[in-house]
């Protein structure tokens, strides 16, 4: 996931899908909720304890400062919004923010939806680096980390960032938004709103997906999700980051995987997979050109590994499309194989 961060991946499968939603991921929001307070209980007390004594103001405009003023100009018909994170290292020239971007522009007519991605940079570097390429960009300033380095996977600081995510994302739900939320290591090709269930208050990528597992026994990647905003959603959020306290040492998706269960018996969450065939990654993927919306740079260590395998990707998806309908028919397509991101971690699955 983010920052070219090390991962879970680096050991058995079984671990290694942790990766795929733990690093970029890692990049995103950086509001450290139990660095301003007593903890994770519920978000209006570690929201509360940030602000209210400095200005006595509703304390979630204060942290999310123009955030209620920009997401209507960001958002789809149906209030939907797409959000990813950088940081200056993602957001260097040539670097994974160029790649995500310059996939919208060479898919299959999703080009429009770059008029509703909201990049939310973490230092003043990444963001002056995203006004330079997408007028979409929220800084999130309100940490004395320095966020524009990698940080070590399962440090404290990469903890915080992984975890201060789940509230920026809770307000965006509170103010009345959907959200899809996708890790800027990957590169887009078709339009993915198309295979989100109607019924699923959640829909979450899947690192090794196999129609016969039941849903929930699927390894969810929290790389891709999309939430409704509903009641639901907001509770499963604060419920999520007050499960911190019973997991300590753990990243969000981690202890996403641990509750998956009680969010859907004790909320009434419905949580549903997606197929890999769609939404791919580099611990599984598949073949075809003709059904997948999107690829993850999981499963693998490293900025530069990241961001040399998915240029191999979007080089593939170009060549693809560059055929005539006859010569795609042929069929014999075959993604590169992405090396370094799969050695980086021991990878071999086929």
């Amino acid at each position: 996931m983010g920052l070219g961060f090390g991962s879970k991946e680096a050991g058995s499968h079984g671990v290694a899908f942790l990766l795929g939603a733990a690093l970029p991921t890692a990049l995103l929001f950086l509001l450290a909720s139990d660095r301003l307070g007593e903890g994770l209980s519920t978000i209006s007390r570690s929201w509360g304890n940030v602000t209210v004594s400095l200005t006595g103001d509703d304390p979630n405009e204060v942290i999310f400062k123009g955030l209620p003023e920009l997401l209507p100009k960001v958002a789809m018909e149906d209030r939907t919004v797409i959000i990813t994170s950088v940081n200056e290292a993602w957001a260097q020239p040539g670097s994974l923010l160029d790649l995500y971007l310059e996939s919208f522009k060479n898919g299959e007519d999703i080009a429009h939806l770059l008029n509703h991605l909201l990049v939310v940079a973490l230092d003043a570097r990444g963001f002056e680096r995203c006004k330079a390429v997408h007028p979409h960009c929220y800084f999130l300033n309100a940490t004395s980390t320095d966020m524009s380095s990698a940080k070590a996977f399962m440090s404290q600081d990469y903890l915080e960032l992984v975890w201060t995510k789940l509230t920026f994302q809770q307000r965006v739900l509170e103010l009345g938004y959907n959200f899809l939320f996708t890790d800027c290591d990957m590169v887009w090709f078709r339009n993915p709103f198309r295979h989100f269930p109607v019924y699923a208050d959640m829909s979450c990528s899947s690192d090794d997906f196999k129609p016969s597992r039941a849903p929930l026994d699927q390894p969810l990647n929290t790389g891709l999700y999309y939430m409704k905003s509903t009641n639901r959603t907001v509770e499963m959020m604060k419920y999520w980051r007050a499960a911190r306290e019973r997991f300590p040492g753990q990243h969000d998706q981690s202890v996403f995987v641990r509750i998956r269960r009680e969010l859907v018996t004790k909320l009434q969450v419905k949580i549903e997979p997606l197929e890999t065939v769609y939404f791919g990654g580099f611990c599984e993927y598949h073949d075809d050109p003709e059904k997948v919306c999107t690829i993850h740079a999981c499963c693998c260590v490293g900025l530069e590994n990241k961001v040399h395998d998915l240029r191999d990707v979007a080089a593939d998806w170009k060549n693809y499309t560059s055929l005539t309908p006859e010569q795609r028919q042929k069929g014999g397509f075959k993604w590169t194989y992405p090396t370094r991101c799969r050695d980086s971690i021991g990878w071999r699955k086929p």
